[in-house]
């Protein structure tokens, strides 16, 4: 903030806190009213004040304001704070401003306030580990820090798909719960490491630094940009993540043949180049793409295969709706996130894109969604159960209605993003749901 746009706010406020130095050198608060005089403050001291050493002083001007709703928060947080002199004497004094810093939440919302001080926060960490002798992190309990680092929540993007291919292997007969467990295990570790790998590499290449708007759902973990978790802990944890999941995918596949191999290297290849180079599949624009193929057919089919040891169009039509419906996590994710990626390189569809398409192209991927549903069950494919999954739509209409409105408000759109999580749960678990209902129906 300069000092001409403070000025001009000044008058907003109704009261101000001067900071003076009293006859001792020591800093005094005084409560004073104020009006603005040819680029000047005249100040009136509620009381009679310090008495100062010298007619002119150093001093600092502050005024701010806050609208509490108790019970509920805070609104209307702004404040402003002018450095300069003063000149004491008689009922009014005269403030000469020299300098100004401020902030309004009606420009700068709270969270992005507090990702622009980052780095200022980290220095000053670092200047007190210096005079310490020892390092001064930021304090949390390991548990907290492995749920943030791995953001488990969003393991439903793999619980979906892997319970629909079993779901699929029984509607055709198969099913055993070892063997489910295992694959579930195995997904989840992928995904897991994914998740960590994608944090790690984004830092690196600097994507995460240049994000001043994240959201639980966009932006990654920050655990890595708050020292919460040491670079070094990041890559022993994504490497223990990819070891368990390469073990338990080579039991998988003594079990069910080598069929399984080809689809589980994919896997492992997408999870891992999705930000790793030389590939960095996310900043050749090939993103989204990734996404819909390893948390829909890969997966999908990867669990149907497990139980039945061979492939089948079902599983294939069913992981459709999931797989795009997964994307458009992504997708809607990638829109508070958009001006870091394109500053960082990272060419995702919501960069290449102008918000009219981007919001077009949302509405189309979900009717695409609901229509091979009722395409699968039309023609025989999917059993007719599965139509539940329609139920919803009034959900998916919801997320469209919010991301037009909210496009370029991160914080605003953030609950809409939520939303759109759940559409992929609820849809999947329906499809989940229908495909067991089909087998009670069937007998």
């Amino acid at each position: 903030m300069n000092l001409g746009d403070a000025l001009s706010r000044l008058p907003g406020f109704s009261h101000a806190v001067l900071l003076v130095p009293d006859e001792g050198g020591y800093p005094l608060s005084v409560a004073t009213s104020f009006r603005v005089v040819d680029g000047t403050v005249e100040v009136t001291p509620a009381s009679t004040g310090p008495r100062a050493v010298r007619d002119t002083v150093e001093a600092r001007l502050v005024v701010s304001h806050i609208r509490p709703y108790p019970g509920v928060g805070y609104d209307q947080r702004r404040y402003i704070e002018l450095s300069g002199t003063i000149s004491v004497g008689g009922s009014a004094w005269r403030f000469n401003p020299q300098g100004a810093r401020g902030w309004d939440e009606q420009d700068l919302s709270f969270p992005e306030l507090c990702q622009r001080a980052l780095p200022q926060a980290r220095r000053y960490l670092a200047n007190l580990s210096t005079e310490r002798g020892r390092p001064v992190t930021p304090q949390m309990s390991a548990g907290w820090r492995f749920f943030l680092a791995t953001r488990l929540p969003f393991l439903t993007a793999t619980i979906v798909p892997v319970f629909l291919g079993l779901a699929a292997a029984a509607y055709d007969r198969h099913f055993s719960l070892g063997l489910a467990a295992l694959t579930l295990a195995g997904a989840m570790a992928v995904h897991l490491g994914l998740n960590v790998a994608n944090d790690i590499f984004d830092t690196l290449s600097g994507v995460d630094a240049a994000n001043l708007t994240p959201t639980k759902f966009s932006g990654g973990s920050r655990v890595l940009q708050y020292g919460l978790v040491s670079l070094r802990q990041m890559m022993a944890l994504a490497a223990v993540f990819y070891a368990v999941a390469i073990v338990i995918g080579l039991v998988l596949v003594g079990i069910s043949g080598l069929g399984l191999l080809w689809l589980g290297v994919a896997g492992v290849l997408i999870s891992y180049f999705y930000t790793a180079p030389p590939l960095r599949l996310v900043h050749r624009g090939l993103g989204e793409l990734c996404v819909a193929l390893g948390f829909g057919p890969i997966m999908v089919l990867g669990a149907y295969f497990v139980q039945t040891g061979h492939y089948a169009l079902r599983p294939l039509i069913l992981s459709i709706p999931v797989a795009i419906l997964v994307m458009l996590i992504l997708y809607a994710n990638e829109v508070p996130d958009r001006f870091a990626d394109a500053k960082t390189g990272k060419r995702t569809l919501v960069v290449r894109m102008q918000p009219a398409a981007v919001i077009r192209g949302y509405v189309g991927a979900v009717a695409v969604a609901y229509l091979v549903v009722i395409a699968g069950v039309v023609f025989g494919v999917l059993p007719w159960p599965t139509l539940i999954s329609l139920l919803t739509i009034p959900l998916a209409y919801q997320t469209w209605k919010g991301l037009s409105a909210h496009y370029d408000s991160p914080y605003q759109l953030m609950s809409y993003l939520g939303k759109n999580v759940n559409l992929h749960l609820l849809t999947g678990l329906l499809l989940v749901f229908g495909v067991l209902l089909g087998i009670l129906v069937r007998r």
